[in-house]
């Protein structure tokens, strides 16, 4: 009574196992691609005030003065509260690297950063003229931002499904065979790179160029003779 199930599934078994060797011979794989350019919409930028001091209090209190400047041009800039957080904020001492011997302690510096997100990027230019002519002297970078990323994407995503049919039905005729159902996909993708733009001293110029988003798919498909 044990021996009879197992022979049973045993011989189902080996039946089944040329006809999914056939079935894998009789698929095609291909990789799609489809990339979207956009112009970003949205910039963040870290910026903010170095100051020094022969003490600690006195580099504290000159770079919040400087930076309370700062912070009221960059809000009078049409930038709301929430888009506006402390990023960095150091007090290291400083020495003096020219005498012999031990090091001599020459005084302090205060570093305060904030990053700001800009969603209307035309007020980019506007709101750095106001930060550095408020007297920021300190800046990090400018990331440039595509709000609405995850749709451009499904875009990308549709078009990169169309591009590896594309190619299916190109293998398939030259083998004689038909496309039959989708057997399987599998996204991969990389991050694009983020352009950066340079912090001159007065009417920043300043280039979001485009960005590019990229969908990369690999598809495999039946084939049907």
């Amino acid at each position: 009574m044990t021996r009879a199930p197992f022979f049973i599934v045993l011989t189902a078994l080996v039946a089944w196992m040329p006809l999914a060797a056939r079935a894998a011979d009789r698929m095609v794989t291909v990789n799609g691609e489809a990339t979207v350019s956009v112009a970003p919409d949205v910039a963040v930028i870290r910026i903010g005030v170095t100051s020094q001091g022969k003490t600690a209090r006195e580099a504290s209190d000159a770079n919040a003065q400087k930076m309370t400047t700062v912070l009221a041009a960059i809000k009078g800039g049409g930038i709301s509260d929430k888009d506006v957080q402390t990023s960095r904020l150091t007090l290291q001492p400083q020495y003096d690297p020219n005498k012999g011997g031990a090091a001599r302690l020459t005084g302090f510096q205060v570093t305060n950063q904030v990053t700001v997100k800009i969603r209307d990027i035309d007020k980019l230019a506007g709101v750095l003229d106001k930060a550095i002519g408020a007297g920021a002297n300190e800046m990090s970078g400018i990331e440039f931002v595509v709000s609405e990323q995850s749709k451009l994407l499904d875009q990308a995503r549709d078009e990169a499904i169309a591009d590896a049919r594309r190619k299916a039905e190109l293998y398939a005729k030259a083998a004689g065979a038909k496309l039959g159902s989708v057997v399987a996909i599998a996204e991969e993708g990389a991050t694009p790179p983020r352009p950066i733009a340079a912090l001159r001293a007065a009417s920043v110029p300043v280039a979001p160029g485009e960005r590019e988003l990229r969908a990369m798919v690999t598809v495999s498909y039946e084939l049907v003779h």
